[in-house]
């Protein structure tokens, strides 16, 4: 021992002494399993991002259709087939109303004497682009919507029931879930559609017919995860009957992949309901969304781009949000990429 340590104070060394009441005491406040899976999403930039896009786009699809003067539905031949152009912007030599006559490019606001102004233009019919693009937007919105939660409905029903009673209950559920899942979706889409008359819900019910089967198969498999485990054979013991069993102990732990399964729902929707709108088989005229807007400007698409260019980016932007959502959904809820 070295002599500057002989020397060292004995007053120097205090003996630290932790009073037993606070001594496994925990500093940070506790969170639940929501509270922690917010945080974990919010570290996610391309969730968070995605969630203020498919914010914006929602609150535009209610509110863009009255930022203008102009009637989605109203037909105006004399004002067909106008370029954008929008106030001030057109300084600037973008969105000045100026197009393609022939070979030439000219100002077809000033040959059509026209004053009014058309953010995104006109169609065929002189329909303003800007009003139809934001109520076709609501209308795929309100049917991927109406879908998915049918869907889940369902199939959460379905998959419990299945899953949570089993033996020959279970045999012939799952039964009958292969057989709607050997018939081709989009034969049974395109024959439901044919029988009823077009419209909103003809394509909600012509979606949800086999989109719950997906749904009640994943919850099926959650539920025989969880029905043998020892806090439902305790419930059971102490007399729980199966409908508090299933509504306070297998939903809840349940509910976390029900929430991402819908995010992935969602976007299958909306380009099922396009895909029908474009090949004819789903909204018909006047009516206006996604589908239809793409079917209508990819008919255009040589002269006036910008009539496909804008439903396609709308719907673009849908699908990649909430694909990007859903997977920050999966990493955040998913106990086993907890880091």
């Amino acid at each position: 021992m070295s002599n500057d340590v002989k020397n060292f104070p004995k007053d120097a060394f205090d003996r630290i002494t932790v009073d037993g009441k606070h001594a496994e005491k925990i500093s940070k406040p506790s969170l639940n399993f929501w509270q922690d899976a917010w945080l974990r999403i919010r570290k996610n930039k391309g969730a968070i991002v995605s969630m203020f896009i498919l914010i914006f786009l929602v609150v535009m699809a209610f509110v863009g259709p009255y930022m203008v003067p102009h009637d989605p539905e109203n037909v105006r031949v004399s004002h067909a087939n106008l370029p954008p152009k929008v106030p001030g912007l057109e300084k600037l030599g973008i969105f000045d109303g100026e197009g393609k006559l022939g070979s030439k490019t000219v100002n077809l606001y000033e040959l059509k004497k026209v004053e009014e102004y058309y953010w995104f233009g006109t169609d065929s019919l002189g329909r303003d682009l800007f009003s139809r693009l934001w109520k076709g937007t609501q209308v795929s919105l309100y049917i991927a919507f109406v879908a998915a939660i049918i869907d889940m409905i369902i199939g959460v029903i379905y998959g419990g029931i299945s899953g949570y009673y089993g033996g020959r209950v279970d045999d012939i559920m799952q039964r009958v879930v292969e057989v709607l899942i050997g018939i081709p979706t989009l034969v049974i889409v395109i024959l439901m559609i044919m029988i009823m008359e077009p419209g909103i819900w003809s394509i909600i019910i012509a979606i949800t017919i086999t989109g719950w089967i997906g749904m009640s198969r994943i919850v099926r498999g959650q539920v025989l995860k969880f029905k043998n485990q020892e806090f439902v054979l305790a419930a059971k013991t102490l007399g729980a009957s199966d409908s508090r069993i299933i509504g306070k102990h297998l939903l809840p732990n349940i509910m976390a992949i029900v929430i991402i399964n819908i995010m992935f729902t969602i976007p299958t929707a909306i380009f099922f309901e396009a895909f029908l709108s474009f090949i004819g088989l789903g909204l018909q005229a006047p009516h206006a969304s996604l589908g239809t807007l793409i079917n209508d400007g990819y008919k255009f698409i040589q002269y006036q781009p910008h009539i496909l260019f804008f439903p396609a980016f709308i719907l673009s932007l849908l699908m990649i949000a909430f694909n990007l959502i859903g997977d920050g959904l999966r990493d955040a809820l998913d106990p086993k990429m907890k880091d």
